[in-house]
């Protein structure tokens, strides 16, 4: 006969003491609004990062907001389907990519093709998607980087299954998925970061809480003390941080990294940040936030807050911010040029890298269309 007892959970499964997977009770901050230091030692554990850490830090989000803002104008002319901008999340944005290995992966949602493009990718091979051009622009396998997610949070377990999977084959990879506020809400969400603690998966998850999940604020959300409070019911260490501050960013998210890398488990960091810009070129932000809110979000600009950390410190001239915004043209003149041509395809590609082996049903298709497209070939040529 079973006991009651036998029906029990191990103890050993359970942490002695839940208080180290607790974030902090304030966001982790290195600077105040203006670029100075944060008041006390409001950031504790975590090291400032490396100098030309930061310094490239500020290269690429000169470079990335400046490449949003053409994207933005591109979707107004009509060369992109659709743009959600992510002025305002350079320090998330960046941050994430500067705290990977290139053998780490990245999986970014929708918002993040400033990610993207400071990973090396090329800006037009990531904007395929949202021009409306094949599902992926970019190869996968070779950048490291996941297709862009549309759908909310579905690619969060994916980003479990790879570390997990890199982990069994002995690698030291590490999966950092990008998540939206109302991606939280999502069921997804919830069982990649169960099963990754039960794996004690190499897998951190930046939640951009940018405020809105579209036009909903985070206080119809949740009613959790915070995002990051959301790993503790799992088991996973949560932590919060100033998304508008890069060098808390930086110092968070590589201990993050680095801890699932040594065998720490998953880690799930929340950066409080905002969104400047409205949800996408198709989003009338006016209905449900103010001019005001805007406003005092913009007086805590990321680049500013770095640019004038990094001058009073003394590591940053007034020829390193020249060089910078001269990049950054160059690389939006660059984007503008060559999505300013017109897109050409092979209307085959509409049955390629769908199966590996095409069905009967996509064979009598891809017939279909080439006899369609001989005959239209053959009545022009008639004319």
């Amino acid at each position: 006969m079973t006991t009651q007892a036998e029906h029990r959970m191990p103890t050993a499964a359970l942490p002695a003491d839940a208080s180290g997977l607790l974030p902090a009770a304030e966001p982790i901050r290195f600077l105040d609004d203006d670029g100075g230091p944060a008041p006390g030692d409001a950031h504790g554990r975590y090291q400032r990062p490396a100098t030309e850490l930061l310094r490239q830090a500020y290269r690429a989000m000169v470079v990335g907001r400046r490449f949003d803002s053409q994207a933005t104008a591109l979707t107004k002319q009509g060369r992109l389907a659709v743009y959600p901008s992510s002025r305002g999340q350079e320090a998330g944005e960046i941050g994430a990519v500067l705290a990977l290995r290139d053998t780490d992966w990245l999986f970014p949602t929708y918002r993040d093709t400033m990610a993207l493009v400071s990973r090396g990718i090329d800006p037009v091979e990531a904007l395929t998607l949202l021009r409306g051009s094949w599902h992926c622009g970019y190869d996968p396998t070779t950048t490291r980087t996941a297709p862009q997610c549309t759908p909310l949070a579905t690619h969060a377990p994916h980003a479990v299954g790879l570390a997990y999977a890199a982990r069994r084959r002995g690698e030291d990879t590490v999966a950092l998925a990008l998540v939206g506020d109302g991606g939280t809400s999502e069921g997804d969400f919830h069982e990649a970061l169960n099963f990754a603690a039960v794996f004690h998966v190499p897998v951190v998850f930046l939640v951009q809480n940018n405020g809105y999940a579209i036009s909903v604020p985070l206080s119809r959300q949740t009613a959790a003390p915070s995002l990051a409070h959301k790993g503790v019911g799992y088991g996973v260490r949560g932590e919060r941080v100033d998304g508008n501050d890069p060098v808390a960013v930086l110092a968070v998210l590589g201990d993050a990294v680095e801890s699932a890398r040594a065998g720490g488990g998953p880690v799930l960091v929340e950066a409080h940040t905002y969104r400047v810009e409205p949800h996408t070129n198709a989003d009338d932000d006016t209905r449900y936030r103010d001019h005001d809110e805007v406003e005092m979000w913009k007086r805590r600009d990321p680049i500013a807050r770095l640019e004038a950390h990094l001058r009073t410190a003394g590591e940053l001239t007034d020829d390193d911010v020249s060089a910078a915004r001269e990049a950054a043209e160059a690389f939006a003149d660059d984007v503008r040029t060559r999505l300013g041509e017109e897109a050409t395809g092979d209307p085959a590609d509409l049955f390629a890298h769908v199966y590996a082996e095409p069905t009967a049903q996509l064979r009598e298709q891809a017939r279909w269309l080439a006899e369609e497209l001989a005959h239209e070939h053959g009545a022009g040529e008639a004319r």
